[in-house]
């Protein structure tokens, strides 16, 4: 029981959007498919959560990244994973979707093109913000020493949300670090776990792509 407490305290915006999401899935009218619904629930509460963290992200300051740091260092890869996993989810669940959207025609057949965009786009965006949150908290909770978990070409003595972004959303989309160094075996795993999720993520986001590009022309 400690632990919910802990989680809503340690990760406000994330449980927020979690219960928005919860709270949706009543709330919606009860048409469509159990897919579309939670789909729907899900979009919720990931762009809830994204806009939430990203305007925490791009005014943040090195003093609040490193409080918020240490108070997610309970189960941050555990939260991690879980997200991981949601993303991974939502993307089987397009297809679900996508198979009972055929035969629709005109308006119908560009909400569900439109509905998938937004549920990919979302989910695609999740990943390497959450990675870049839990990069944040790998540097700024590891023991002093003379190698950092990550090393930045400039050398900042505290970076800020921007620079793990960078890190992050450069392997998302290149699947390599490019000019940030890796500087323990801790962090080199993060980076493995989410250059391989990467890789298979644009694979089946390009395959979503391609099936839906293909049902348009017929």
């Amino acid at each position: 029981m400690r632990a919910l407490p802990t989680f809503m305290t340690a990760r406000p915006r994330l449980a927020l959007a979690l219960a928005l999401g919860l709270v949706s899935f009543f709330v919606l009218p009860l048409h469509g498919s159990l897919a579309g619904r939670g789909l729907a629930c899900w979009n919720l509460a990931v762009w809830a959560y994204l806009l939430m963290v990203w305007w925490l992200m791009i005014r943040a300051q090195p003093a609040q990244i490193r409080r918020i740091a240490l108070a997610q260092d309970e189960n941050a890869e555990i939260v991690l994973a879980l997200v991981c996993v949601g993303c991974v989810v939502s993307l089987a669940t397009i297809l679900v979707e996508l198979a009972s959207a055929k035969g629709t025609s005109g308006i119908h057949q560009l909400a569900h093109i439109g509905f998938t965009g937004i549920t990919l786009a979302g989910a695609w965006l999740m990943l390497p913000t959450s990675f870049a949150i839990h990069y944040a908290h790998l540097f700024y909770t590891a023991e002093d020493g003379p190698c950092k978990p990550l090393l930045f070409p400039d050398k900042p003595p505290e970076p800020t949300y921007w620079d793990f972004l960078y890190f992050s959303f450069t392997i998302a989309v290149a699947c390599q670090t490019a000019d940030v160094a890796v500087g323990d075996s801790r962090t080199r795993k993060t980076v493995l776990a989410q250059s391989v999720l990467a890789f298979l993520f644009n694979m089946s986001v390009l395959g979503l792509s391609i099936n839906v590009a293909a049902g348009l022309l017929g």
